[in-house]
């Protein structure tokens, strides 16, 4: 009985290890970059919608609230439905509990920022790595015209009190045109 255990034991642990050393080619690794992306898309192309809507409907401070409960419920929606982990992170996190990043994900944040200042166009700005079983991408966030709304320099006093209201500790501000603001972050066990 303790040997079949120990048997139990080594294979499970040998299992692990052998996850965590998975390679893949090119092209699989093109594939998962390209699904990553899809999923990327799908986030962006739903909420971005959303914020237009409310802005249009009853202003910037109506697309806070808006943002405050649909981007959280998006991701989730679509972890569930599509098998990645997606958030948006961020230097400056407009929400600490979901957009702060973790050690992987400051560095590449920090390469984006160094490979814009060098000039490079955030447009194409993408990440990924596999580590550990799990393939990561991140994809940059740069900031366009109705992103300076709610993330640029000059806030108007409505818009600052309804960003304290939602996001209590939001540093996500003083941004201009073109910055990277942030990057969404996709994970994906394999």
């Amino acid at each position: 009985m303790l040997f079949r255990l120990m048997c139990c034991l080594c294979c499970s642990l040998l299992f692990s290890a052998c996850q965590d050393h998975v390679t893949f080619d090119a092209r699989q690794q093109d594939d998962l970059q390209k699904e990553a992306m899809s999923v990327v898309q799908k986030f962006a192309g739903t909420l971005k919608p959303q914020l237009k809507q409310a802005l249009k409907e009853a202003g910037p401070e109506y697309a806070i609230e808006v943002c405050s409960k649909e981007a959280p419920k998006l991701a989730r929606a679509l972890s569930e439905k599509t098998g990645w982990q997606i958030k948006r992170v961020s230097l400056k996190a407009r929400n600490h509990h979901a957009a702060q990043p973790d050690s992987w994900e400051r560095k590449v944040l920090q390469q984006f920022e160094r490979e814009q200042k060098a000039g490079i166009s955030s447009v194409n700005m993408t990440v990924s790595h596999i580590e550990h079983g799990k393939f990561r991408l991140m994809k940059a966030q740069a900031v366009v015209p109705v992103c300076l709304i709610c993330h640029g320099a000059n806030i108007s006093p409505d818009i600052t009190i309804a960003l304290k209201q939602y996001y209590p500790k939001d540093q996500a501000t003083g941004y201009k045109l073109g910055q990277i603001r942030g990057a969404f972050s996709l994970t994906k066990q394999l």
